[in-house]
């Protein structure tokens, strides 16, 4: 017994000892170590490595060991566009504070300027990234962070070009106040669950800012979504909370600020459309939840392509949008109300701030349109105030109960 207790006593001090006794190495051009890859070879495990400033051509470092490697006065690694520059194959690793440049292209490896694999426990931050094919890629990795990188992409067309960063297989990853421009797609997961995606900027990118594919019990917050291809997709996804961000100028024959295809048990609260060809484009997406958000400006604020089924609109505001509302079929099901419309030309006698007449947001034009998008060229004119307003009396063409019946007077703070 007595032993067995020295035995623990004598491996804890060691295990102590071996903590304690982490190193710092440093690489400059003119240092006894010059190389990263020299420096990572000799590190020890948990040791920090110190990159001062100055230009290191290397591809295909490989960081296979827990480590810390922070750049001083952001140096240069120029990958010479040979390859992947920086692999992470460890868990615990930090990379912090790199200007990486020229990354391979290839049409049969997704070449990365930083890809993490299989990992767990990683920081990637303060990170400029320029001249690249894929940014930052995890690959099968969880319980991560990626923090303050500046990505900027030369892209040009979506088949040689990649995204921004990119999730695939990955688990409970933090992503916040990055600003991604210039690449396919600004933000990607793909098969990525329970990851936060907050206070980043994605514009100016050739497809969209922020793409899901079957991504579940993920939240994204506080981010801008500008000048995209095609805004924002989420698709073949559930649980999805999206609040107070920021879609706006995707302007395009087949452009919106978010679309969502085959989306289930999702919240879309407090998110600003403006100026956005459609605010929302909504394909098969069930049980969904928009609430106190703001559409203003868009060709069309939400657009209804079908097979869309218990879904609640409440408490929004549509101001000044060519269409509020573009449905496509006359079985409704989806509930509005309270909900303010700048076209709303009712009145409020008893001064409850509700209207006393209910609001049809459906207009039979906007309903010729998705039939004939060529009539669009009519939007302005009489006969269309005509043929609305005879709708309105009569439906035929529109869901005759889609409408709000408690529209507010004044719009919703």
């Amino acid at each position: 017994m007595l032993s067995s207790i020295k035995h623990s006593i004598i491996m804890l001090f060691l295990g102590l000892g071996f903590f304690g006794h982490a190193q710092t190495i440093e690489v400059c051009p003119t240092c006894p170590i010059s190389s990263i890859k020299e420096a990572i070879k000799i590190a020890q495990p948990n040791d920090t490595i110190i990159v001062k400033k100055g230009t290191y051509k290397a591809y295909d470092i490989v960081i296979d060991k827990p480590l810390t490697i922070i750049g001083k006065d952001h140096p240069v690694i120029d990958g010479d566009l040979k390859g992947e520059i920086i692999t992470i194959t460890s868990d615990y690793v930090t990379l912090d504070g790199f200007f990486i440049i020229n990354v391979g292209t290839s049409y049969t490896k997704d070449y990365a300027a930083v890809r993490v694999k299989r990992s767990q426990h990683f920081v990637i931050q303060n990170l400029v990234l320029e001249k690249l094919f894929f940014g930052i890629y995890l690959e099968k990795s969880k319980n991560g962070k990626v923090f303050h990188n500046k990505i900027v992409g030369n892209a040009v067309a979506e088949h040689n070009s990649g995204n921004g960063i990119q999730l695939w297989y990955s688990q409970n990853v933090e992503i916040e106040h990055n600003f991604v421009e210039g690449v396919r797609d600004g933000i990607y997961l793909e098969f990525s669950d329970y990851c936060t995606i907050k206070n980043n900027v994605s514009s100016n990118n050739l497809r969209y800012g922020l793409h899901f594919m079957f991504s579940n019990n993920d939240v994204y917050e506080n981010n801008t979504f500008e000048n995209n291809g095609a805004g924002v997709a989420v698709m073949f996804s559930k649980f999805i909370k999206m609040y107070n961000n920021i879609f706006t100028e995707n302007w395009g024959t087949a452009s919106y600020g978010l679309l969502l295809k085959e989306i289930n048990d999702a919240d879309i609260r407090n998110n600003t459309f403006k100026e956005n060809t459609v605010g929302i484009n909504i394909e098969g997406s069930n049980r969904v939840n928009y609430s106190n958000n703001d559409f203003i400006s868009n060709g069309w604020a939400v657009r209804v392509r079908g097979a869309c089924y218990t879904n609640k609109f409440t408490e929004n505001n549509f101001l000044y949008n060519s269409f509020d509302i573009s449905y496509n079929s006359k079985v409704n099901d989806n509930i509005f109300d309270r909900n303010f419309w700048s076209s709303y030309t009712g009145y409020d006698l008893d001064k409850n701030g509700i209207g006393d007449v209910p609001y049809r947001p459906v207009k039979l034009f906007s309903y010729i349109v998705n039939r004939t998008p060529e009539t669009i060229i009519l939007l302005r004119s009489l006969f269309i105030d005509i043929i609305d307003f005879s709708e309105k009396v009569s439906p035929v063409f529109t869901p005759d109960n889609l409408m709000d019946q408690n529209p507010m007077i004044k719009q919703i703070p």
